[in-house]
């Protein structure tokens, strides 16, 4: 036989060998491969640029963020990567609504790969926590959904909303100042609640239009991907990219969703309102959703909706495995059997939804698969109390993290005992759990210690790096 013929043997053996070895997840890549799109790969490939691993997600409020905390906590546990928790003292949260300090974070989740829990944004003190090379990615939503979402949420915390008679959006838009209070506790719900979450000033005039620009260009700067939660799964495919991710890691399942009945519909007139009245947040919004549209059309329409279609369908398969071949349905948390898949509930007034796993999981279901189809659907609280036992074990028993991530030294030491000045009564702070968490795959968050102030944060540089629908609640 000649050396062609035998040739052609061989990678005929082997193409077929990849076909079986790789099966399903084979399509992806030649789906793909046909629109000239990069390639889905869902296994390591020699000379293919390696995940993205150091990752800070600014988790806001109300905008699906829950979610996208999730999808981090279950790529960090396959990885065997380090997520930055709080301490104790702070809850599930990093002692929001003050500005994020590195006094916050549990000694034992130190150093870090990845952090995604609550904080006001405070980028000299993250840069202090985080590698050098890690990117920065937040997300946002339209302003009038998520404001209707923080009042609905909030009203029985926020002294600014429960003053309003009857708890009636309308009469706190027909004259804001009457109930808003800006140094008050839990204002940050009330007015510009992204502009605040990003360390800006939520006060700031509407006026000051050099504030606003200066306020964008800050976040452009250090933010690599500002993902809109109207358009989750596309910024997903922006986000897989960045990272140099597989399709595997951004599989999720909405988390924290409000039922139909604790939402209420914008009349006419009440979403310019809304703008008005949050005007930093609308800015933002319409900045970074033009700008997710410019890097989608870079990437290519046709490419962007095979892979949305491909996430879709590859989330579905997944959905389908965990609950008994057909897709979940949304329960109260009364009706949720484990304790551990129980949905926080702010109030009598909002019911908060979940999921609960069948009862007969466990037959045919590795222990893997089983964890997998539990974490998948975990709140956030529990998740965070579950990492934080994990992560602590693994540092009792010296745990030694790759020595790639030794090697960078920090500015100066790291305090993880809060300072006097800073300390949190645990009085003044819901239980780590249950605490509040927000609604549709959104953050949580916790009380905030009394008449806590809070001061404006500038941001700083963003990392060197390529710059490159969930809000149902």
């Amino acid at each position: 036989m000649s050396q062609k013929k035998i040739f052609l043997v061989l990678v005929t053996i082997s193409t077929v060998s990849l076909l079986l070895h790789h099966g399903g997840h084979l399509s992806w890549t030649m789906e793909a491969f046909h629109l000239g799109c990069p390639a889905l790969r869902s296994h390591p490939a020699p000379g293919l640029k390696p995940k993205h691993t150091n990752v800070a997600f600014l988790k806001t409020h109300k905008t699906a963020s829950t979610t996208m905390q999730n999808l981090l906590f279950r790529f960090a546990e396959r990885n065997n990567l380090t997520v930055a928790l709080p301490v104790q003292a702070c809850g599930h949260q990093f002692c929001y609504p003050r500005s994020f300090t590195t006094h916050f974070v549990h000694p034992h989740t130190l150093p870090s790969n990845i952090v995604t829990s609550h904080m006001r944004f405070n980028k000299a003190e993250t840069q202090r926590l985080m590698p050098n090379d890690t990117i920065y990615i937040t997300i946002l939503r339209e302003p009038g959904s998520m404001f209707e979402s923080l009042f609905s949420y909030y009203n029985q915390y926020c002294q600014s909303f429960k003053r309003v008679p009857n708890g009636s959006l309308e009469v706190f838009l027909e004259d804001p100042w009457r109930y808003y209070r800006p140094d008050e506790k839990d204002s940050m719900y009330a007015r510009n609640t992204l502009t605040f979450d990003l360390g800006g000033d939520k006060d700031r005039p509407a006026t000051d239009v050099a504030y606003a620009r200066g306020f964008l260009a800050e976040v452009d700067r250090v933010f690599s991907l500002v993902m809109i939660a109207e358009y989750f799964d596309e910024s997903l495919v922006l986000l897989r990219h960045l990272l140099s991710w597989d399709l595997d890691d951004i599989l999720y399942v909405k988390l924290n969703m409000r039922t139909p009945s604790s939402k209420r519909s914008l009349s006419p007139g009440l979403p310019a309102k809304i703008r008005a009245w949050n005007s930093l947040d609308a800015r933002l919004y319409d900045h970074f959703n033009a700008s997710l549209w410019r890097q989608l059309s870079a990437l290519g329409p046709a490419c962007v909706a095979r892979e949305v279609k491909l996430l879709r369908q590859a989330q579905e398969r997944l959905v389908k495995s965990c609950f008994g071949g057909r897709m979940p349905l949304l329960r109260s948390a009364a009706q949720i059997k484990n304790k551990d898949l129980r949905p926080w509930q702010p109030s009598g007034k909002v019911d908060i939804v979940g999921y609960d796993l069948p009862g007969n999981l466990s037959r045919g279901f590795s222990s893997q698969a089983q964890e997998l189809c539990l974490k998948l659907i975990m709140p956030e609280v529990q998740y965070t109390q579950v990492l934080l036992r994990t992560q602590s074990l693994h540092y009792r028993r010296g745990y030694q993290l790759r020595p790639g991530q030794q090697s960078r030294p920090l500015q100066q030491p790291i305090r993880t005992a809060l300072p006097r000045h800073l300390q949190v009564q645990r009085s003044q702070l819901p239980p780590a759990a249950p605490g509040p968490a927000s609604g549709t795959g959104s953050t949580s968050t916790s009380k905030p210690a009394a008449g806590s102030q809070v001061r404006t944060t500038k941001l700083g540089p963003k990392s060197s790096q390529t710059q490159a629908s969930l809000t149902q609640k």
